[in-house]
């Protein structure tokens, strides 16, 4: 073993990207904030915040690093159409 204990502490960034592809229609209930069960980004958001958080149980030996920072931010193309996020 190695003793880490006096290691200063390093910055460190991490970026997740991805996109979802979608029928127009449904592109369209989002966008206008008219879907049934309310607001799909604003939930999306929350739920990419909380993986965020609980990133060191659900990847397999991943170390929990303390975080001081998570941003999720969405853009809609509709000549997609599809919805882009980046966190």
């Amino acid at each position: 073993m190695v003793d880490v204990a006096a290691k200063a502490d390093s910055h460190r960034i991490a970026r997740a990207v991805g996109s979802i592809h979608m029928q127009p229609a449904t592109l369209a209930l989002i966008s206008e904030g008219s879907a049934k069960k309310g607001d799909v980004i604003g939930i999306a958001r929350i739920a990419a915040i909380q993986a965020a958080k609980r990133t060191a149980e659900l990847i397999p030996l991943c170390h929990p690093l303390p975080l001081t920072r998570v941003a999720v931010e969405f853009s809609i193309d509709a000549a997609g159409p599809q919805c882009s996020w980046a966190c």
